[in-house]
């Protein structure tokens, strides 16, 4: 056989294999990329809230069908008869800037999406890229309204604290610990002990998987002060601890937005973190305000070799 006609042949059969690869083995019909000024985290909390945004004004219902951490979530969406997948895969870029590819699926006209999309602007791919962009806006407005830096490596110091234990989900932090400050202050005032500085929240266990948290909402308090049997209240010290430390400015229910930088940033470079966060916070939501004037140091401690 001529060298001609092997080569032909030889083109023939890639590309046969690379027809049957990507119209009946490769998942999606079609993937929109993009980068966003975000950790992957914060990507990740923005699809949750956007799928719950869609159900509610486009009857869209979103179901996990698998997730990792918080850099990949698929998922399957129904509405009337149609069943689509979106499979979100976030990349860092660094930890304050994330790839965002999104593969989708629509269970119903596959085959059709796959020749077509690359070609022709379809309905489905007109619908998609809008989908997308829609989301895309809607996640750098919630951007804007928040900022943080990275500070490196850091410290904080050892506090004598009277605290609360609590459990919420991770979007559902704040309003817990507002829910639940009056408990906390009301018991301080009522047997005259001083707060002596503004709140932490100390993270005793996040379940990525979940998505919940445990934590002990703390108040600052002098060292000597008599240690008063309670239900709720409880007495302890904050141990001194190193770790990834970010400073964040903005309301209190997003401050986790600083959490999944530093994670981003402790992939990145190499350091292992025992995702329990530490936060201290320096401003008093109650008195209003400007919400980017609004400080939290953040620390996440290493893990104890």
């Amino acid at each position: 056989m001529k060298t001609k006609n092997k080569f032909i042949l030889g083109c023939g059969l890639l590309l046969s294999v690379f027809l049957i690869w990507y119209l009946f083995v490769k998942e999606n019909d079609y993937t929109i990329s993009f980068t966003v000024k975000a950790a992957t985290g914060t990507v990740f909390q923005g699809i949750n809230e956007w799928s719950a945004i869609r159900l509610e004004k486009e009857k869209e219902n979103y179901q996990t069908v698998a997730k990792n951490n918080f850099d990949f979530i698929k998922q399957r969406m129904t509405k009337n008869h149609s069943q689509m997948d979106y499979t979100w895969e976030m990349v860092p870029i660094n930890d304050s800037m994330t790839k965002v590819n999104v593969g989708i699926k629509e269970w119903n006209h596959s085959l059709y999406n796959k020749i077509s999309a690359p070609f022709v602007n379809t309905k489905f791919k007109e619908e998609q890229i809008q989908k997308i962009k829609s989301f895309k806006e809607g996640l750098n407005d919630h951007i804007s309204k928040f900022k943080y830096k990275i500070d490196g490596l850091g410290s904080s110091k050892e506090e004598f604290v009277a605290y609360i234990s609590l459990k919420s989900v991770l979007q559902t932090k704040a309003q817990t610990m507002i829910g639940n400050d009056g408990v906390i202050t009301g018991f301080l005032q009522m047997h005259n002990i001083k707060i002596q500085g503004r709140p932490y929240v100390e993270v005793t266990k996040w379940d990525f998987d979940k998505e919940t948290l445990d934590f002990n909402y703390c108040f600052p308090i002098d060292k000597e002060t008599k240690i008063i049997a309670d239900k709720d209240v409880k007495f302890k010290t904050i141990p001194a601890m190193k770790g990834l430390k970010a400073t964040y400015f903005g309301n209190m229910r997003t401050s986790d937005r600083s959490w999944f930088a530093l994670l981003d940033y402790a992939k990145k470079n190499g350091y292992e973190l025992n995702n329990k966060p530490l936060e201290h916070f320096f401003a008093n939501p109650f008195n209003g305000g400007d919400e980017l004037s609004w400080k939290t140091e953040v620390i996440i401690p290493f893990v104890k070799r």
